[in-house]
Order: structure tokens, then C-alpha cells, then sequence
């Protein structure tokens, strides 16, 4: 079988003696024409005036911001640019009004070709692109404090647009609960500070910063309050299913629009197993959400959902990009020779207190409960010293888990990411 692995995917032999489950997505049948779904759901929003009236309200509407998923993202954001800037060039607004925000949060800038292919060959080189860039005071404008004194500073373009957009797509996510909705605005164009704050090591800790926690999710919280602060004019979010193709699309208000994708991701995504595995084998999705080490971290709380305590998870993720540009404080912390228990207790102490410390707090946490095992074009001297394992194959990271499992262990396979998520029985 064919696990998500970069572009072309990692073939698994599957031995017959091996006791496998496999937990496949559920049946999401892409739309057959994205542009016109799109272009239906903005003259069709909820929770919001068309977009049109929005525009005719403002006498001297000057320039527009329009905020994307950055490269690390697989929405078609290209499709969501064609057919929403069709209608704004009809509504009278030119592609020189218009700027494009790539929301990178604490991620690394997105490159050239990277760019093309979010933003497309119709649009690229018409409109101006910015990468944010949350470490560059120049770039942010500060907006004073949330009510429980959480530092606003977010992207000077957005800021000072006249009408804005945010755009992205909704899907489980491992501490956030799920993507889309303010997420774009915090952490996607937010200043560092304003990260960090939100991403403490207590908020991290929390019971509610989990896949598919929404509601009591601290993170969610604040983000949502930053949102109602900075404002949004616009939103389209989507769903994608695994082969990265749309299949819902809802435009309008902010929070309708997430509430409305949630509520379908909470309907589709989740699947029950009747018990924890000794061994997950489990990936990101493939390209791009397997980059770079840093976005891996997410596959492997994946792997924690259904894995037993003293199992063992086999994270695929081809890391193209290695550990993950700019993400400095998670390779020193990768490389200081701790042992998880002990960099999860000085981070929750604040001894360890540095941008990207929640990757390491999840990474370590994963590992206190299970062994993982790295499948990926990184080398053993590449992959860090806090207790990462290093297998050339999918194979041979399952022959050594049956060597301390036992060879009737039970295998949990799940080869599209986040696109399935395990939930045990009880925990439902």
C-alpha cells in the first residue's frame, strides 16, 4: 500500500503475518467546479452582507488585503484568488488595490516557486505579494491589549487596508483543535510576541489544546478574541480531502463560516477504535505538510491518539526541507541531548522559554508516552539527540517495534494524515 510521502508518496510492503488495521478517510467527493462553487458562496455568505454591499459602503475604498495560507499549507489557494479577485476586478477593484498576504506566522517566508503554485500562473506577477514576517517590529502595528493583557501586534498591511480578507481551510490541528477561521489572523500575521503569548507552555498543556477541541481550547480563545479586536471584513475558508481537492466551501462572516467547517471536519474526520495499538505508522499528508521536522511533530501526535503508553509510532514524513528553516530554537533544542521528560519539565518551569518551544513541548510529550521512529530523507546524524529513532524504511521500523512488541502486535495504519484521526471509544 501507498502511504502520503511528499509529492509521490512511500510504498509499504505489507507482510501477511503482520496483525494490520488500516483507517482509511472517509468518502470527501472533490467539487467538480471550484471556481463557480467559490464564486457562489461569496454571493452567498452567511452571517454576512454580500461582498459587493461591503464594498459599496465604503465611499473611498483604496486597497484591499487578502491573507492566504502559507507554503507549509495544501489548500489550492490559487482557485480561492482566481475567483474571488474575478469578482472584485467586476466590483471595480483593480489587481493594483489589491495585496496578497501569505500568513506565515513564525514559519519561514515562502519561496518564488513556492509562490507560484499558491498563487497561481493567472496571478502571479499582477498583484503585489508580502510574506509576513512576525520578528520585524517595521512590519506590525500594536493595537493595544486583549482583556487578560495579551500583547495585539499584527501586519501593518492588513491593518491599514480598507477592506480585508482572510482566506484558508479548516481541518484538524494538533493543538489549535482546528485550522482556518482567526488562526489566520493569530498566529498567521501576528507578531512574535503575540505568538508566544498565545502559544505559552500552559496553554499548550492544556487538556483542551488537542485535535479537534475547539470550544475549550485556550489557544482558540485568544485567537478568537485577537480577531474580534483586528477585525475581518471577508472570509473564505474550505475543506480539502486527501488528495488535497476542495470540497466545502462557506463564505461571510468569521466565525459562521469556521463554525459551519468545523462542524462538517467534526462529521468526517474522526474515526472510533476499539483499543490503543502497540505500533501507529503514521504520516502529515504528504506534500507540503511533510517539509521540513518541525511540521512533523504534528504527525506524530497523530500517532499518539492510538498508540498505547510504551508503544511505538513510525512517523513517514519526507522533510525535503530538513529540520525546518529558521526554526533555530526547535534545532537547538532538538540537539541539547536532554531527555523528554526533563525539556517538557524546564518548559513547563519557563527555564526553557523560546520561540518554537511548543513543537519541542508536544515532540517530548509524544515521546514520554511512546518510542517514534523517523522514516525520511534525513540522515541518523541529522535527526537530533533527545531520543528520536532513525529507520531507513517503513519495514525495518516495523520489524524492530515487533522485536519489543512481540510478532502478534497489533499495527494501526494511517496513511493520509490528518485527513483520519483515531478517537478510542471511551474518549468519544
Amino acid at each position: 500500500m501507498k502511504i502520503d510521502y511528499g509529492k509521490d508518496g512511500l510504498e509499504l510492503n505489507i507482510n501477511p503475518k503482520w496483525n494490520v488495521s488500516i483507517l482509511r478517510p472517509k468518502l470527501q467527493i472533490a467539487i467538480s467546479n471550484p471556481i463557480k462553487t467559490i464564486k457562489n458562496a461569496i454571493l452567498n455568505p452567511i452571517g454576512s452582507i454580500p461582498l459587493l454591499e461591503i464594498i459599496k459602503s465604503q465611499s473611498r475604498l483604496k486597497n484591499v488585503c487578502i491573507v492566504i495560507d502559507d507554503a507549509t499549507r495544501p489548500v489550492p489557494s490559487y482557485l480561492i484568488l482566481e475567483a474571488l479577485t474575478e469578482l472584485l476586478n467586476a466590483y471595480g477593484v483593480s489587481y493594483s488595490q489589491i495585496i496578497i498576504l501569505i500568513a506565515t506566522g513564525l514559519h519561514r517566508k515562502s519561496n518564488e516557486e513556492e509562490l507560484k503554485r499558491m498563487i497561481g500562473n493567472k496571478l502571479f506577477g499582477k498583484i503585489k505579494v508580502v510574506n509576513h514576517d512576525a520578528n520585524d517590529k517595521k512590519e506590525l502595528r500594536y493595537l493595544g491589549t486583549t482583556n487578560d493583557q495579551i500583547p495585539i501586534y499584527v501586519n501593518k498591511h492588513y491593518c491599514e487596508s480598507d477592506l480585508k480578507i482572510i482566506t484558508g481551510y479548516v481541518e484538524p490541528h494538533f493543538f489549535f483543535g482546528f485550522s482556518g477561521g482567526a488562526k489566520s489572523i493569530t498566529p498567521g500575521i501576528a507578531g512574535a510576541e503575540t505568538i508566544q503569548t498565545n502559544h505559552s507552555a500552559e496553554n499548550i498543556a492544556s487538556p483542551y489544546a488537542r485535535f479537534g477541541i475547539y470550544e475549550n481550547n485556550p489557544m482558540a480563545i485568544i485567537s478568537n478574541k485577537i480577531a474580534s479586536i483586528v477585525g475581518a471584513d471577508f472570509t473564505l475558508n474550505v475543506c480539502i480531502n486527501e488528495n488535497h481537492k476542495i470540497t466545502q466551501v462557506y463564505a461571510g462572516d468569521l466565525q459562521a463560516v469556521h463554525e459551519r467547517l468545523v462542524n462538517y471536519q467534526l462529521n468526517h474526520i474522526f474515526s472510533k477504535i476499539p483499543h490503543f495499538f502497540d505500533i501507529v505508522i503514521c504520516g502529515n499528508g504528504g506534500y507540503p505538510l511533510d517539509l521540513n521536522l518541525y511540521q512533523a511533530v504534528k504527525s506524530m501526535a497523530i500517532g499518539e491518539m492510538g498508540v498505547k503508553e510504551g508503544g511505538t509510532i513510525i512517523s513517514v514524513n519526507q522533510c525535503s526541507d530538513g529540520i525546518g528553516v529558521g526554526q533555530d530554537q526547535f534545532k537547538e533544542l532538538l540537539f541539547s541531548g536532554l531527555s523528554p521528560k526533563y525539556l517538557y519539565e524546564k518548559i513547563m518551569s519557563h527555564e526553557i522559554d523560546v520561540p518554537d518551544q511548543w513543537e519541542i513541548q508536544i515532540l517530548a510529550r509524544v515521546m514520554m508516552r511512546a518510542e517514534i521512529f523517523l522514516i525520511s530523507k534525513l540522515k541518523e546524524n541529522e535527526i537530533g539527540n533527545i531520543g528520536l529513532k532513525y529507520a531507513k524504511s517503513i519495514e525495518s521500523a516495523i520489524e524492530k517495534a515487533l522485536e519489543k512488541h512481540g510478532k502478534d502486535a497489533k499495527i494501526l495504519i494511517l496513511p493520509n494524515g490528518p485527513q483520519i484521526l483515531p478517537i478510542k471509544k471511551e474518549q468519544i
